[in-house]
């Protein structure tokens, strides 16, 4: 039992980073990114296509992709998505869910539908071993460590930074921050710019752990999206806390069937959804 959290805990750290960009959307917009998949898979095989041209070095490839995608992350939200925001949730929602399927056939003309992985040169396999009967790979701790870094730092960039203040002062109420003299569309784009980056380091880390495929993103959304829903929208600690509860219910699933585990973190995101539909740790970004 001790090796299945472990494991669940470990698995809990990809669900967080593939999490953290969608909280952090919906935390300053209210925006929900139904191509946060597929976008994570574009990360992926972004990495996947700089090693086949400038040769296998996937950490300077994976550092170079972060800035693309974090100029990326602004044009899109500043000259397509802010376009959408609203009241009515309904022009976002159809908007990245096209982006979607424009992402899935892109990938599919380019790549094919073959499954490829990031090489690391043995890092996925090796592991450490952690008393007699237990052993940890080392790339999923380096994945939980990433992904602890990255939930405190948004924590504190919210509650220490300028930016941050601007991030809650345009999620508090728009029209008054606009008032007080912010640019509430810049600002935006700059919070999809960061979870952008975020998305990348999600599907670079996803590629180097396991493979992937252009189909692949609808899955990787619904995980994102239950670890929001179980912590809570707009909590950065409550996302982390809610992937690791994902991670551990998904693994204990797998240790009494290997049928069942997915199906087992869904009845628990089902379960949240009825009885604490706001989630289990829920805050607002300020």
């Amino acid at each position: 039992m001790l090796e299945t959290i472990v494991q669940g805990v470990l698995l809990g750290g990809l669900y967080t980073l593939f999490a953290l960009g969608q909280s952090l959307m919906f935390g300053v917009m209210r925006l929900t990114n139904t191509a946060q998949g597929d976008f994570i898979i574009l990360g992926a095989f972004a990495v996947i296509a700089g090693t086949a041209l400038f040769g296998d070095a996937p950490l300077l490839i994976t550092l170079a992709v972060l800035p693309v995608a974090f100029g990326f992350g602004y044009v899109l939200q500043r000259y397509v998505l802010n376009g959408t925001l609203g009241k009515d949730p309904l022009p976002s929602l159809v908007v990245t869910f096209g982006l979607s399927i424009v992402i899935q056939n892109l990938l599919l003309e380019l790549f094919s539908a073959d499954p490829r992985s990031i090489e690391t040169g043995g890092l996925n396999t090796q592991g450490l071993h952690l008393g007699e009967s237990l052993s940890v790979g080392v790339l999923p701790l380096i994945v939980l460590a990433v992904a602890i870094v990255a939930t405190g730092g948004l924590q504190w960039l919210f509650a220490n930074t300028a930016l941050g203040r601007s991030f809650r002062a345009v999620s508090d109420d728009r029209e008054i921050a606009e008032l007080m003299g912010l640019n509430a569309k810049k600002v935006y784009a700059l919070a999809t710019a960061i979870a952008f980056v975020l998305i990348a380091i999600a599907g670079a880390l996803q590629g180097m752990r396991t493979t992937v495929s252009p189909s692949d993103g609808p899955l990787l959304l619904l995980f994102a999206f239950e670890a929001v829903i179980i912590g809570g929208m707009g909590s950065f600690w409550g996302t982390l806390a809610g992937a690791m509860i994902l991670g551990i219910t998904q693994q204990i699933g797998f240790r009494l069937d290997p049928g069942w585990g997915i199906w087992v973190g869904h009845l628990v995101f089902l379960g949240v959804l009825v009885l604490r539909p706001q989630g289990l740790f829920p805050k607002t970004v300020g």
